[in-house]
């Protein structure tokens, strides 16, 4: 057994020292000097920054700006530990608006590369060079107005560090990322990256819409939807990619936070129940958001890398997020994206056909009542049995009787409350396609049961029809009992014996803060002892889940997100289950009008894109595709 070190006495750490441990945080790789040496450049100003990178960034990491410049008198200031133009006080801490202010950076890279810093202010004859350190002389050198900053030989002097260090295209292609998130975060900078003398990227200055197709590619520009939203002191904008477009890994995700690209759990879980109703579980949505706030109510004060942050409200931002995306995603339907662009008339010229219109505000209510409600005129079908919408509202409550549903007894009846349309004629009239008044077209014929062939003014519309009945089933079953319990308070179920299970000291503390918030989703939850907890009642609608579990996920999401949409997704899983097994089944034979009738509704109903699976439920084949098959023009 080793014999105990003996004690030492307690001193102060030199500087070298001091920054080589604060270099461990800010200095994880080369990826994070280009980091903190980007953000220099864009907080002086830069509307003109190059990226020269050798060997991965390891062997030389030069980026040189066109900013405001540092005055030779301050250059050792600016390699100097805690040294910073950005921020004097504590008020400026609780207020940051720069990309970087903790003065840090220049030190930590300094202390563990040889660093050469060259610059000149605007009014200045020629540039200064410093060399080393803070503790280096500043000499005359030569450049234009802006700084450049070369560092060589990363982790020189701390060999066992470098060795933690992977494969140079590995370090490189951390570096690109980097240089793709901020380029994404100022479309109206220009970006030049070089490595081992090659240009790889360079784009100009333009917006976000021009940017964002360069950096993630066409096929998002081809599949994204515009969002520009803002309540109070709250403002999303940015592109959110449509479900059809999804990739298998979360590599197109980028989120800003007042210009600072961040990873924040809250924001992820905000943009990922947003698409929950239309992608499928292994799918990863592609978007591009900046949110920005008052300075004041964000800490970006967190961690070394700024990658994480804290909001003051975070329950008021994740609803706003989760609300901003939801309704730009409302938009997929067949008369909302770039395949079938032509929106629907006001006024359907072909027979009275549907207008929606999204509600344009949302307010931070109740999460079990969305704000976002969309409103239907009279059904695109006809009266449908007499009723329409109020009529299924009326029917659909009685599916629901005492928390359960009905759907069997229902259709047994012959009383099914979604049922499909009454057929409707139309005629596909050359004005009609040519218009581009119905983008879905006109049904043709009915392919194996399955699907339903259609003709419009591109060519050829596949649709799945169960997939597309299913769709327009779940919305209207939603937007039913969302009518039905607007307004009228959470319908609670008491529990004639109290569920109780041990909780941890966390779920109980939940307990204690988010009395009222349980409260509002329905659930009573008593503190029994310090290590034990009892369901007393649960939301009627979900009387017979598992009331242990069901807490346990409450609980959890109210910790994390200051609320919870668990019983959203568990209200929507009921609801979906309902719309699989009364939608059209494969093999039944439509009518041409109900084929018609069908597409119609398609075209008014919100998400109509992807069934509540997540899956398509139509394509477009453009005529030049099947001029393609057949040789034609060749």
């Amino acid at each position: 057994m080793n014999a105990p070190n003996p004690p030492r006495p307690i001193r102060a750490l030199p500087d070298q020292l001091i920054s080589q441990i604060a270099a461990g945080e800010v200095v994880e790789r080369p990826s994070a000097v280009v980091k903190e040496l980007l953000e220099n450049a864009l907080d002086a100003g830069a509307t003109q920054v190059t990226i020269r990178l050798e060997e991965g960034g390891v062997k030389r990491i030069c980026i040189t700006d066109n900013g405001r410049g540092i005055p030779p008198d301050q250059m050792p200031l600016a390699l100097a530990r805690h040294a910073t133009s950005k921020i004097a006080s504590l008020d400026d801490l609780e207020n940051v608006n720069t990309l970087g202010f903790r003065g840090e950076a220049l030190a930590s890279i300094a202390s563990v590369a040889v660093v050469t810093l060259t610059s000149r202010t605007a009014d200045a004859a020629h540039a200064w060079e410093l060399e080393g350190s803070h503790l280096g002389t500043v000499v005359p050198s030569s450049g234009a107005p802006g700084t450049t900053v070369n560092a060589q030989d990363l982790y020189y002097n701390t060999p066992a560090r470098r060795k933690f260090l992977k494969s140079e295209q590995t370090e490189f292609g951390h570096c690109a990322e980097v240089v793709r998130r901020i380029a994404l975060a100022r479309p109206d900078v220009t970006f030049t990256l070089t490595h081992n003398g090659r240009t790889v990227d360079h784009w100009m200055a333009s917006d976000m819409a021009k940017r964002s197709a360069q950096i993630l590619g066409e096929s998002f520009a081809e599949a994204r939807l515009a969002i520009d939203e803002g309540s109070g002191v709250l403002r999303l904008s940015g592109y959110a990619g449509l479900p059809t477009a999804s990739k298998a890994r979360a590599d197109c995700q980028y989120f800003y936070v007042n210009g600072r690209f961040v990873r924040d759990k809250l924001l992820v879980h905000a943009v990922r129940a947003a698409y929950e109703d239309v992608l499928h579980g292994d799918r990863f949505p592609s978007y591009v958001l900046a949110l920005e706030l008052d300075p004041a109510l964000v800490d970006v004060n967190v961690h070394p890398s700024k990658i994480e942050v804290r909001f003051r409200d975070s329950r008021a931002v994740h609803q706003f997020v989760f609300h901003a995306v939801q309704r730009a995603l409302a938009q997929t339907s067949a008369t909302a994206h770039g395949s079938v662009p032509s929106p629907l008339p006001a006024a359907d010229t072909l027979g009275g056909g549907p207008t929606w219109r999204p509600q344009q505000q949302a307010s931070f209510g109740s999460i079990l009542n969305p704000s976002y409600t969309p409103t239907f005129s009279p059904s695109p079908f006809g009266a449908r049995d007499g009723g329409g919408v109020a009529q299924d509202t009326a029917r659909y409550g009685a599916l629901f009787q005492d928390g359960e549903p009905r759907a069997a007894d229902s259709a047994a009846q012959g009383t099914a409350p979604f049922a499909m349309p009454q057929p409707t004629t139309y005629t596909a009239s050359p004005a009609a396609l040519a218009h581009e008044e119905f983008p879905l077209g006109f049904a043709l014929a009915q392919l194996h049961g399955i699907y339903i062939l259609a003709q419009n003014s591109k060519g050829l519309v596949l649709v799945d029809m169960h997939a597309a009945h299913e769709r327009i089933l779940y919305e209207q079953l939603k937007n039913a009992l969302d009518a039905q319990i607007a307004g009228t308070d959470m319908q609670v179920q008491s529990l004639l014996i109290p569920v109780t299970f041990y909780a941890d000291p966390v779920e109980v503390g939940t307990v204690q803060e988010h009395g009222d918030t349980l409260h509002t989703l329905g659930f009573d939850i008593a503190v029994l002892s310090p290590t034990t907890l009892a369901v007393r009642a649960v939301p009627a609608l979900l009387k017979n889940a598992d009331a242990q579990t069901l807490a346990r996920d409450v609980l959890r999401d109210v910790r994390e997100f200051g609320g919870s949409r668990v019983l959203i997704e568990r209200r929507n899983e009921l609801l979906g289950t309902l719309a699989c097994h009364t939608a059209v089944r494969a093999n039944r034979i439509l009518t041409q009008p109900e084929m018609n009738a069908l597409l119609r509704q398609m075209e008014s109903t919100e998400r109509a894109d992807q069934c509540n699976h997540g899956r398509p439920t139509w394509v477009q084949v453009e005529i030049g595709a099947l001029d393609k098959l057949f040789l034609r023009g060749q």
